[in-house]
């Protein structure tokens, strides 16, 4: 089972669409460690067909980061139609993915992203719409249902499949659990011998491990990772060694973990240019980082001060040398 769009292992790593958190740099960086596809922040087909400035520039993307696919979001057949041509025409993805997974109540109350599951007629009618309007590989995202009383996870994927998808992302929670309780793995392994169609398995994977027990656990054609990868790209990389049946590369030291935040924090400077929204919006991953780090409360403390990502990248230079001179002690 093949996957529609070039990958560079029989069994991909994904880095999962997730808003404010899959940006341009982020997915560059997750590439470099390991990551064989990545995937657009979800973007609002309303937003795109509207020519929305600030969706637009969400939908931009490096050449390095290829294979990657745009994920939009809406309930409108049309607009999405309109939305896929659009970014197709414009930026030239290697796939369009919908997504019907996102639970955000600020989606879900225009009966977008995992709203779309309460009415199985009208997402056929999207994919169909979006397949026909874009001549790339048509993907989508879903959960397993809306709620229990709807939880559907192979006839929902079936749905999917006969309108067109050519593979299909699950995350094995419905929409009102969110993201508690534990994802049900052997739905992932149900619907990967329902379809004839790659599935991709989602949810709870933490750690390396965690991806080569879901691969072994379901059979899935490859593993997308989410919040597992907050301040952890390196799990791409260990997630591969381990795949390849090669022992697990170490966690990084004090120094690496700061040199590859170092080196975020360079990229989105050189991508997004130099503002206190870039630097604002840049903390969450500061934190993710610092995380257990030696001194990482008042180095966590200062960073979430910093109005530029030039500040950022002198306090994380400073650490650095801080270390080094320790070492040389």
């Amino acid at each position: 089972m093949t996957f529609p769009y070039p990958t560079a292992h029989a069994v991909p790593l994904f880095l999962a669409p997730m808003a404010g958190v899959s940006e341009a740099p982020y997915r560059m960086l997750c590439r470099r460690f390991g990551a064989d596809v990545v995937v657009s922040e979800f973007l609002s087909s309303e937003g795109i067909r509207r020519r929305n400035d600030r969706t637009l520039g969400m939908a931009a993307f490096e050449d390095e980061e290829r294979p990657i696919g745009i994920q939009i979001f809406g309930a409108e057949p049309a607009t999405m139609a309109e939305a896929a041509a659009l970014v197709t025409d414009v930026f030239a993805p290697d796939f369009v993915d919908i997504n019907f997974g996102c639970p955000a109540k600020k989606v879900v109350k225009r009966n977008g992203g995992s709203g779309c599951l309460k009415d199985l007629d009208l997402v056929v009618r999207i994919i169909r719409a979006v397949a026909a309007a874009t001549p790339l590989p048509v993907t989508v995202k879903i959960r397993s249902g809306w709620d229990e009383a709807l939880r559907d996870p192979v006839g929902i994927a079936l749905r999917c499949q006969g309108a067109g998808a050519r593979a299909l992302t699950l995350h094995p929670r419905t929409r009102t659990e969110m993201f508690s309780g534990a994802a049900r793995w052997d739905e992932i392994a149900r619907v990967v011998l329902a379809l004839e169609i790659p599935v991709i398995g989602n949810g709870d994977i933490r750690t390396a491990e965690d991806v080569l027990r879901l691969r072994r656990t379901t059979g899935c054609a490859g593993v997308m990772i989410a919040r597992g990868a907050f301040g952890n790209p390196w799990i791409f990389r260990q997630a591969r060694a381990l795949l390849d049946g090669l022992p697990k590369p170490k966690d990084p030291t004090a120094q690496g973990r700061v040199e590859t935040a170092l080196e975020h924090a360079r990229l989105t400077r050189a991508i997004e240019g130099e503002s206190p929204k870039a630097a604002l919006e840049f903390r969450k991953h500061l934190g993710w980082y610092t995380r257990g780090l030696p001194g990482s409360g008042a180095l966590r403390a200062r960073l979430q001060q910093v109005n530029t990502l030039a500040d950022v990248e002198s306090l994380f230079e400073g650490f650095l040398a801080t270390e080094a001179e320790l070492a040389a002690v």
